[in-house]
């Protein structure tokens, strides 16, 4: 009876002589369906992990804090030291420079992802990989500085300002500082670090226990790359940039720690390039960033403790403890190379390159049984002791640093910096901002009293509004001169998708602004119909001129802003001749960007494959199915799952893949918006028939007849096929589901419309907030 159960008598509703585990601690999803389709990660930092709360304003929260004080307490913080984690030289300057360094060098130029731009340094598995050791430390003792400034300054601004105030107090003229890096709340659940097991080990080989995280643990890099490095043909995984898990770039010791300089260069060359560094831009970092500090390697790693995530909960968030005397200063241990590079760490000179240059060098080890290199020459400079006074050790290098002085192209450019320290000087300055700006997109979204004034290439500059936008009469009279050239609703769409799809937010690159679609490369990309976008961009310019030369009042209408507009037109245009009146919102305000000002690194936008289109590039190697991509696409967009779901059976029914095929097209009626895909694709009278055993294209076929009605591939039928979508397509495959997909498929449209429209703050948050 209800009365007697022990839940409603106030006792312990646990019966039994133990208690199981907690929530999360039995096999999950994962576990059993491994190569199932992760809708969630769709929805990943919900507004409902932040502390501050849906609306707050960063931008606002930063203007109000004192930044030049803020600046003077970091400047005062740097030149002290604490007795739990002394600084190396009475100076924290060097430690860091590393902490905003490895924050930003994540970041991977193939999809955007990794960077500074969010502070990920403070969430698995980045806390914990073994190359960022002891990183937990720096915030550790940047805490009192953001406890001071609060909401003022986010984790992801304070670390790379504090890298900034760094290289200045010691000496170098930087190039300037931007904030506006927003908090992420939890850790990164959608980017893909590559096939190991994240502490380095391959899958079948990770522990069950505490991961450690450290150097000893680690496998070959044989497995995220084809080819060898001491080969001519090698190549590492997309969308990867490291050369190994756990590694910001390279393996300091050469590739699988095999001392060789000459392989050390290639892979420098390889990974560095993946995060959109020349060859320029790697000797300036590299020279650069060593120029201070030192590195740590006193203690043998298997001596040391788990890495945070896998810590004891005494240690509050702290790992890599260390037995050997306090377990820090001269017994520190992070990569286990032990020494500094130059006489004078903590100040900015050449004596980085000097060095390296005037003395011949022998492979030698750390205490901690590591690789590195000392000078041959007794007579070299000594480099005095982090810790202990009047001490005098032999400088080090790298294997990493000695291929910048083997490989032939690097060392051109040291030799160029060694006989240039102003030139050099300014190289660093620039690379170091480009590495810590990265991936916060364009110049807009920077804030503060240090933001350069020069635009630069890789922030994909468009040119400021100048002047008076277009009205809504213009855009009455504008959307239909769209649909009186004739070119149909399939055309224009396309063309607006092609120019505005691009966007991915990790960086924040790509998107309609700036109308790089009429540019090199985008306008011959095979995927936007190239052909037919060719002749949309003739009769827009067309028309574009017309309203330019008569317009009143300044008003003239950007390429950009026509293209999209176009594609709206087209859009109501679907939809009215489904039956249903609708308007699709328009913001003006772009601008067209110039071919002299579309970097070279643009390609990389270039989609591999593309659900939305059908578009899927077999010459590619896969190792993940289409369906796979087509959701790493949606998340780069910001779409939720039923914005995804809508988008795709309004793009399908638009007649939108990229070769005119008819897969996915469950409709008699192409370019009329409708929810025909999902009544097709929901409806238990068909049957899908794979071509073949791979199960990438399908014929659907009547079960009454057995003919095929229509075809599809992986992309459309995910929709119907994974559990949680196709509870999102059967509302809009209802009978009362047809006006609600037209809808929020124009509420998405818009979004993705207005996605790098940075420029219009409170508009781009308006579209954010609702969809």
């Amino acid at each position: 009876m209800k009365d007697e159960h022990a839940a409603t008598q106030g006792a312990c509703p646990f019966r039994g002589t133990r208690i199981g585990g907690a929530t999360g601690s039995e096999p999950q999803l994962d576990h059993w369906w491994p190569n199932r389709l992760k809708v969630e990660l769709l929805h990943q930092d919900p507004v409902q992990a932040n502390p501050f709360g849906a609306h707050h304003d960063y931008a606002e929260a930063f203007s109000k804090i004192d930044y030049d004080a803020l600046k003077a307490d970091i400047r005062s913080f740097l030149t002290s030291s604490v007795d739990w984690w002394p600084s190396d030289y009475g100076h924290y300057g060097p430690q860091m420079i590393r902490m905003a360094w490895h924050s930003a060098g994540t970041y991977r130029i193939a999809d955007g992802r990794g960077g500074a731009g969010q502070g990920m340094q403070r969430f698995a598995p980045i806390n914990s990989w073994w190359d960022n050791g002891n990183t937990d430390k720096s915030r550790r003792l940047l805490w009192p500085i953001k406890q001071k400034y609060g909401e003022g300054i986010s984790w992801a601004d304070l670390m790379v300002l504090t890298g900034n105030v760094a290289l200045e107090i010691m000496g170098l003229k930087t190039f300037g500082y931007g904030a506006g890096r927003i908090d992420a709340w939890e850790a990164d659940r959608a980017t893909y670090w590559g096939p190991e097991g994240w502490n380095g080990k391959r899958p079948s080989e990770a522990p069950s226990g505490p991961l450690e995280g450290h150097p000893n643990q680690m496998v070959t890099r044989d497995i995220r790359w084809e080819g060898d490095v001491e080969e001519d043909y090698y190549d590492l995984e997309n969308p990867l940039a490291a050369s190994h898990q756990s590694l910001i770039y390279v393996d300091p010791e050469g590739p699988n720690g095999n001392g060789n300089p000459i392989d050390s260069a290639r892979d420098i060359r390889e990974t560095f390039a993946r995060m959109a560094m020349n060859d320029e831009e790697t000797v300036a970092l590299i020279a650069g960033g060593h120029a201070f500090g030192k590195s740590h390697g006193m203690v043998t790693p298997d001596k040391i403790g788990p890495a945070p995530e896998g810590a004891p909960m005494s240690a509050m968030g702290m790992g890599w403890k260390n037995p050997e005397g306090p377990g820090f200063a001269q017994y520190t241990m992070t990569n286990g190379i032990e020494g500094s590079w130059t006489p004078e760490p903590t100040r900015w000179d050449n004596d980085y390159l000097t060095n390296l240059f005037a003395f011949e060098w022998e492979k030698t080890e750390s205490p901690a049984g590591a690789v590195q290199w000392k000078p041959k020459d007794p007579g070299a400079p000594k480099t005095p002791d982090a810790h202990v006074d009047g001490q005098m050790n032999e400088l080090m290098m790298m294997t990493s640093d000695i291929a910048l002085k083997e490989d032939p192209a690097y060392r051109a450019i040291c030799e160029k910096f060694l006989n240039d320290f102003d030139y050099f000087s300014d190289a660093f300055a620039r690379a170091w901002y480009k590495l810590t700006h990265r991936d916060m997109g364009p110049k807009v979204r920077y804030m503060g009293p240090e933001v350069a004034s020069e635009d630069l290439p890789w922030q994909d500059p468009i040119p400021a509004l100048d002047h008076p936008v277009v009205d809504a009469s213009d855009i009455e009279a504008l959307k239909r001169k769209c649909l009186d050239t004739g070119l149909g609703v399939p055309a224009l769409v396309s063309a607006a998708w092609s120019s505005a799809a691009n966007y991915r937010d990790s960086d924040k690159r790509g998107g309609a602004n700036g109308a790089r679609v009429r540019l090199w490369p985008q306008n011959g990309w095979e995927v936007n119909r190239p052909a037919e976008l060719s002749k949309v961009l003739d009769a827009l310019e067309t028309i574009q001129s017309e309203f330019n030369g008569t317009a009143s009042g300044g008003k003239r209408i950007s390429m950009a802003d026509l293209i999209v507009l176009a594609g709206c037109a087209a859009v109501e245009k679907a939809a009215k001749d489904g039956g249903i009146d609708v308007e699709v919102p328009f913001v003006p305000g772009r601008m067209d960007a110039s071919q002299e000002w579309t970097d070279e690194t643009f390609e990389w936008l270039k989609p591999v494959s593309d659900g939305f289109r059908n578009y899927h590039n077999e010459q590619v190697g896969y190792n993940v199915a289409p369906e796979q991509i087509f959701l790493d696409r949606a998340m780069l967009l910001k779409l939720t799952a039923p914005e995804w779901t809508a988008l795709s059976g309004g793009m399908k029914v638009l007649d939108q893949n990229w070769d005119g095929s008819k897969h996915g097209l469950f409709t008699d009626r192409p370019g009329v918006l409708s929810n025909d895909f999902f009544q097709v694709l929901t409806s238990p009278e068909y049957e899908w028939e794979p071509h073949d055993d791979r199960e990438m294209m399908f014929n659907l076929k009547a079960r009454a007849s057995g003919e095929t009605a229509f075809t599809a591939t992986r992309c459309d039928l995910v929709f119907g096929a994974n559990a949680q979508l196709r509870q999102v397509a059967e509302v809009y495959g209802a009978n009362d589901g047809n006006e609600r997909l037209v809808r929020d498929f124009v509420k998405a449209w818009h979004k993705v419309m207005m996605l790098d429209r940075f420029d219009a703050k409170e508009e781009r948050e308006k579209v954010m907030s609702v969809c």
